[in-house]
């Protein structure tokens, strides 16, 4: 019984045309009444969802921050782990045998730190932010010296969405610039079972092509500048050509 009413909604979305299934497996920073340090969903819900994105030969990300909710995911199934602040040796050595990805989402919390009452958080939940704020490189930084595949991803939402190039920098006080830039190229294409279509420079590639002036290989700070873009191009394009 249990796991017909888990499967039910997942597959129903699936046939609508999801490309991948979310599961909370842990408590939320910016969710008014869970904790951080909470575990969402059974073991048993869990593996039904994977189930179902499988079938339809797709995945399952889980937003998730301490080393109980990320190993309840990876173990299970799931594709990518989204956030994973306080991620630690032991759960980081887990990922490639299960070919899972992990997504931090560093700046989203120092925006948050900075902007979110502005943006309408509530007091209670901006100081919920903090519990996570602090952990964020350290988490990075465990996952990076472990060599699991980590992709790019901010969580930003509204009007906080202006900050997302700075995900580059913070990442770059524990990343070389080569890894930040794999991370939203190659190991993104890979989540997304889209090789050979994004991330690369190549026939039949879809040719979404920046040009910047300077080297992000030994400045990655040149990726966030806007006057620092002599080319843009979408789908093969040029949106903006010197």
């Amino acid at each position: 019984m249990l796991e017909a009413e888990v499967s039910a909604p997942p597959r129903d979305e699936l046939r609508k045309g999801a490309t991948h299934l979310k599961l909370m497996l842990s408590g939320g920073v910016t969710s008014p009444t869970d904790r951080v340090d909470s575990t969402q969903f059974s073991l048993e819900e869990i593996r039904a969802a994977v189930e179902e994105a499988t079938a339809a030969n797709r995945y399952v990300a889980g937003h998730a921050y301490t080393p109980d909710a990320i190993r309840r995911g990876v173990l299970n199934g799931v594709r990518s782990i989204e956030h994973g602040n306080f991620i630690d040796e032991a759960t980081a050595a887990l990922f490639p045998g299960h070919e899972a990805i992990l997504v931090p989402t560093l700046i989203t919390y120092q925006a948050l730190a900075k902007g979110g009452r502005a943006a309408g958080m509530s007091e209670t939940t901006h100081r919920k932010v903090f519990d996570v704020l602090d952990a964020g490189l350290s988490g990075l930084e465990t996952a990076h010296r472990a060599g699991i595949d980590i992709a790019l991803g901010t969580d930003l939402l509204g009007a906080l969405q202006i900050h997302q190039s700075e995900e580059l920098s913070l990442r770059a006080e524990v990343q070389p610039p080569l890894d930040i830039i794999r991370s939203a190229t190659t190991v993104g294409a890979r989540l997304l079972g889209e090789e050979g279509r994004l991330g690369v420079v190549a026939a039949g590639a879809l040719a979404d092509l920046l040009a910047v002036d300077g080297n992000p290989l030994e400045d990655i700070s040149v990726l966030t500048r806007p006057t620092s873009l002599a080319l843009i191009m979408r789908a093969g394009v040029p949106v903006k050509a010197p």
